[in-house]
């Protein structure tokens, strides 16, 4: 498992004073109000920031690192990725996953059938989507409901799914 998790990427400047626009990467937008510290993957090394200040703008969080005073200081680091620690992720409930933990998992039917690797997950508005690939390289689409997700043992990476009528 990795000991980092994305909560944001970079999406461009605000402003001319270092300030960045964040486009989440995390269910809760309001979290980056509590986060003090975030990790910059800046492509060649983490780099620790503190949080000094946090807007938001059109489903956007807009932060001003501490130490970051100009716009040419934090420029270059469009498009990377805002992360923090695992000991900073939010507290998940009963039967919740970060999709990190959950992508590459093997995918078995409740008959015992190998559907595939789940690849991606895709969110949508009403309910996620796992996209399955097949042995064949087809993808398999399974709506995240009860109903078709059994059960996720993130420990050994296997997702047990009963599979509706007419989804393959």
């Amino acid at each position: 498992m990795n000991e980092y998790l994305r909560v944001g990427v970079i999406s461009s400047t605000h402003g001319i004073r270092g300030e960045v626009k964040v486009y989440p990467t995390t269910d809760d937008i309001e979290r980056f109000k509590y986060l003090k510290q975030v990790i910059l993957d800046t492509g060649k090394e983490y780099r620790e920031l503190e949080i000094e200040g946090v807007k938001f703008f059109k489903k956007q969080a807009i932060l001003k690192f501490k130490g970051i005073d100009n716009i040419n200081e934090i420029e270059k680091y469009k498009g990377r990725d805002i992360l923090v620690t695992r000991e900073n992720a939010v507290q998940l409930k009963k039967d919740e996953y970060f999709i990190y933990d959950i992508i590459g998992s093997k995918v078995l039917t409740d008959d015992g059938l190998e559907l595939g690797v789940l690849k991606e997950v895709m969110t949508t508005g009403a309910n996620d989507v796992y996209i399955v690939a097949g042995p064949d390289g087809k993808e398999i689409l399974l709506p995240s409901i009860k109903e078709c997700i059994l059960d996720i043992d993130t420990t050994n990476k296997v997702i047990k799914v009963h599979v509706l009528p007419g989804l393959l």
